[in-house]
């Protein structure tokens, strides 16, 4: 049976997403076929289809983030059956443990194809089960916004109820960091340029909302929202132009994650003297292993937390939710649907 898939064609300097279809391929023995229901979008994402990294993804499927249905397993898998509703691991071989470079070379959508086809083959470890209470679209959005939220803030952080948590804008990764630390007991600031988000964000549980267009030291709110103690944890999701706020207002023994690039690639241009004067911690964090998606998981089904969906685009409108993100429009997650394949 033949599939639909998206690749990145490489154009000039860039890529475009063109839709092909192939063969279904034969599975080996540990290894599950998935039948596709819906696939979320990264910054991630933008970066390879714009090449803001210098990657080669020329004939890559696109997109590590997407939950299905099981519809055939190997001969020798034994912890799935068809019909289990699961989703893929972003980094394929990092299963449990500190992180190794080796698994640069198994993250879906990047090294190897990833999620944007009507079915994907992965190996029998490279799936999680995704909580029951979810829909498909629901569950397409976990595998890296809210792993990477949940391993900075609880897995390397130590998360405990009463701190304080700054998160750093309103996409993917914020909003979940949002919605987790809340339901731990934490406090939570959010940025925003945006007065409807930041409203949008009290009402899912921010303590602390600054406009950092209308503020633009913002880092100063911060310390003044938080009697001028700082927060305990930083999600920063920018890179150079934020880090330094974010060090500004980052609590003594406190903790920055570093996590994005939304402000680009270059190098930081203040002193990092702050991080030492304030015995801060700065961890690097490019999502988590698998065992802290089966953790978070748990979380998330005993919490009732549902992931903050913006809007969904049909499979074959794939390039528009490409366009979507990047306007920066979005609160929350984007997802291409796939429901109509077979997958219910």
């Amino acid at each position: 049976m033949a599939g639909r898939f998206w690749t990145y064609q490489k154009a000039s300097e860039k890529y475009i997403l063109k839709l092909a279809t192939r063969p279904s391929t034969r599975l080996s023995d540990h290894q599950v076929r998935i039948a596709i229901g819906a696939v979320s979008l990264n910054y991630r994402d933008l970066i390879a289809l714009k090449n803001k990294a210098g990657r080669n993804v020329d004939g890559r499927v696109p997109a590590s983030d997407g939950a299905g249905r099981i519809v055939e397993v190997g001969s020798a898998v034994k912890q799935w059956k068809v019909g289990d509703r699961v989703a893929g691991c972003f980094f394929q071989s990092w299963q449990s443990g500190r992180f190794e470079m080796r698994h640069h070379k198994q993250d879906l959508g990047g090294t190897i194809d990833g999620m944007l086809a009507d079915e994907v083959v992965l190996d029998e470890n490279g799936v999680v089960a995704i909580p029951a209470s979810m829909t498909y679209h629901q569950a397409s959005t976990l595998p890296c916004a809210a792993l990477t939220a949940w391993y900075s803030i609880i897995v390397r952080g130590g998360l405990a109820s009463g701190q304080t948590v700054l998160v750093l804008g309103t996409g993917g990764v914020s909003i979940f960091a949002l919605q987790i630390a809340h339901a731990y007991g934490a406090k939570v600031v959010v940025t925003s340029s945006s007065d409807s988000k930041l409203i949008r964000a009290q009402r899912i549980g921010a303590t602390h909302t600054i406009n950092y267009r209308s503020n633009p030291d913002w880092d100063k709110a911060v310390l003044k929202a938080t009697d001028q103690l700082g927060v305990d944890h930083v999600v920063e999701t920018g890179g150079p132009g934020t880090l330094e706020k974010s060090m500004n207002c980052v609590a003594a023994g406190g903790q920055i994650a570093q996590i994005g690039v939304l402000t680009g690639f270059g190098a930081p241009t203040c002193s990092l003297f702050p991080l030492v004067a304030r015995n801060v911690r700065l961890d690097g964090i490019y999502v988590g292993p698998r065992d802290a998606f089966v953790a978070m998981n748990r979380f998330l089904e005993q919490k009732k937390i549902q992931p903050v969906i913006d809007r969904v685009f049909s499979f074959e409108d794939a390039p528009s939710a490409f366009e979507y993100l990047e306007s920066g429009q979005h609160f929350g997650k984007v997802v291409i649907s796939n429901e109509g394949n077979n997958v219910s």
